[in-house]
């Protein structure tokens, strides 16, 4: 079988398209021939070894993708050879066939497209626990989302309307607020990207907080982090929630805590990776919610673009350098 390969941490450029011999299911595994997976922003850091945890060598990156059983092991009875299934894998997924265990996999719902499968788990699986279990979403919720026109701030965006929540989308680039108000978005902030100061900083909060109804936004949803945080975290409403997401625009910022303290705000983590370790379940339940919602139209997953798995390397090299709008996903051609 074919599949993209991290040989090194290194750039994304070293990552090779090339043979490799075929899985073998073990004990509690399924082999499954790989239809579309899907881009995340991880896959960038991972190959570079800047992500949380480094696989050993060598690898494929990819970690959510979707496609037909084609061999089960031991031990496995819930999963058939023939079987459409969605799965999570860490990584592994940007190639021909992969095995997974069966706690990783999903029956697909006859209506979804393989497409679509692959490109709601984590995006919508991390905006779903982010905003349900983290932020306690209601429909009277007034939310700002950073980075929202990405694959998890677009999630975001498209489910906190499905709760008919107030929304206010910060991303980069006018092209990028035409997406964002075309999917619902009540207003638009647009930053640029560009390194801001100090200055720029309290002219971009002033931003923020001239956009809010409510004088301060309940929930703010923060994927990028770097020079946007502080700015976004001045605007909280009292007794809000600052969900933590990640850090695509580079750096990890520093907080001045007191900021919580005067806003009597909760900063919180949201690591959906180790959510679906720590509480299965619940994350099962929140995937089967997210397709209920698809299916009756409530969210609307946005794939800007389907490329061959084989110019995996171009798409990665796009979401590093924050050009992907919406989920990108890539299919065995």
């Amino acid at each position: 079988m074919k599949a993209l390969l991290c040989k090194e941490f290194a750039a994304v450029d070293n990552l090779t398209w090339e043979d490799v011999p075929d899985p073998s299911p073990q004990d509690g595994e399924v082999i499954i021939e790989i239809k579309a997976a899907a881009l995340n922003f991880p896959d960038n850091l991972i190959v570079q070894g800047l992500y949380q945890f480094k696989p050993p060598l060598p690898f494929s990156p990819g970690s959510e993708g979707a496609g037909t059983i084609s061999a089960v092991g031991k031990n496995v009875t819930d999963y058939k050879v023939g079987d459409r299934v969605s799965f999570m894998s860490g990584w592994g997924a940007f190639c021909e066939k992969i095995a997974v265990n069966k706690k990783q996999v999903i029956k697909m719902p006859d209506t979804i497209t393989f497409e679509l499968a692959a490109a709601t788990q984590m995006a919508y699986g991390t905006s779903y626990h982010a905003l349900i279990q983290r932020g306690n979403l209601t429909e009277n919720n007034e939310i700002l989302i950073l980075g929202a026109s990405g694959g998890v701030g677009l999630a975001a965006l498209d489910i906190a309307k499905a709760f008919n929540a107030r929304v206010v989308a910060g991303v980069s680039s006018e092209e990028k607020a035409v997406v964002c108000r075309n999917y619902g978005a009540d207003d638009v902030v647009i930053y640029g990207t560009e390194k801001l100061d100090k200055e720029g900083q309290k002219a971009l909060s002033d931003q923020f907080k001239e956009k809010s109804k409510k004088g301060g936004y309940d929930i703010i949803y923060d994927p990028i982090g770097d020079c946007y945080a502080e700015p976004a975290l001045r605007t909280i409403n009292w007794k809000g929630r600052y969900l933590v997401i990640g850090f695509a625009a580079g750096e990890i910022p520093r907080i001045p805590l007191n900021l919580a303290l005067l806003k009597g705000c909760a900063i919180v983590g949201v690591f959906w990776g180790s959510f679906t370790s720590h509480e299965p379940q619940q994350n099962v339940k929140n995937i089967i919610e997210i397709g209920k919602l698809i299916a009756i139209g409530k969210i609307n997953p946005f794939i800007s673009k389907s490329i061959p798995m084989k110019s995996a390397k171009d798409a990665i090299k796009m979401i590093g350098e924050r050009k992907i709008v919406g989920k990108v996903v890539l299919f065995i051609d």
